[in-house]
């Protein structure tokens, strides 16, 4: 068997001969927080050998641009080139507090896929998101729930302060969508934390109730979270 490696994303898969295997998952999402959102979700059905994170190593650039700006294209592509089955954005945008999700995960692989992961950025946060890293999929009519903490992938310092030049990479803040202005203020000196530089659970945001300065843009009253902060729920159709 000839193995081909996907550097991006530091997997290991062996091309087996193609063989018509079809499986259907009920899949659902739902926000556990009080105060914070999903950005569009990413969720892939795979093999084994696939990984989207390891905790304490250094986050892939397409992890790192679903954990900063909620962009989830370039790990969608490079999960597809890797074999995977995906489902991108099942909410049609943003998942609110206490809002859940359900959808179906088809898997029509010439590969028996065995595992599942889902990822979405939590705002408002630097760079935290929510994850399920290659979790085995349920066999038979079996349910498997899972309780999700949120992660913070450590390319980017929880400043605490909001994005005011357009969003990208390069921008120290975080995105402020419509539904968050109500309860994300402005002119923060910021936490003045650098990032991590490794993939870490996240320690929640500090916040203040300053809405026009103080150190952080966030308010603590509306956007503190303890873990977990997602529950995910498959069953196997």
């Amino acid at each position: 068997m000839k193995s081909v490696r996907i550097a991006s994303l530091g997997l290991l898969f062996a091309l087996a001969a193609p063989q018509a295997m079809a499986e259907r998952y009920d899949v659902s999402v739902q926000n556990l927080s009080s105060g914070n959102w999903f950005t569009p979700l990413l969720v892939a059905a795979h093999p084994d050998e696939l990984s989207i994170l390891e905790l304490g190593e250094p986050a892939s650039a397409e992890l790192e641009a679903v954990a900063e700006i909620g962009d989830i294209s370039a790990l969608q592509s490079a999960l597809i080139s890797a074999g995977a089955d995906v489902v991108a954005n099942p909410a049609g945008g943003l998942l609110g507090p206490g809002q859940g999700v359900r959808f179906t995960l088809e898997s029509n692989s010439a590969r028996p896929h065995t595992r599942v992961s889902l990822v979405a950025m939590i705002l408002p946060t630097n760079d935290g998101f929510i994850a399920l890293d290659g979790v085995r999929l349920p066999l038979g009519g079996r349910t498997a729930t899972h309780y999700v903490p949120g992660y913070d992938a450590g390319t980017e310092g929880n400043s605490e302060i909001r994005d005011s030049s357009g969003g990208g990479l390069d921008d120290p803040g975080f995105p402020v969508p419509p539904p968050l202005e109500p309860t994300v203020g402005s002119g923060g000196s910021g936490i003045g934390v650098g990032a991590e530089g490794f993939v870490s659970v996240h320690r929640g945001v500090l916040g203040d109730t300053d809405d026009a300065g103080g150190a952080s843009d966030i308010d603590r009253r509306v956007h503190r979270w303890q873990n977990p902060i997602a529950r995910v729920t498959i069953q196997r159709q």
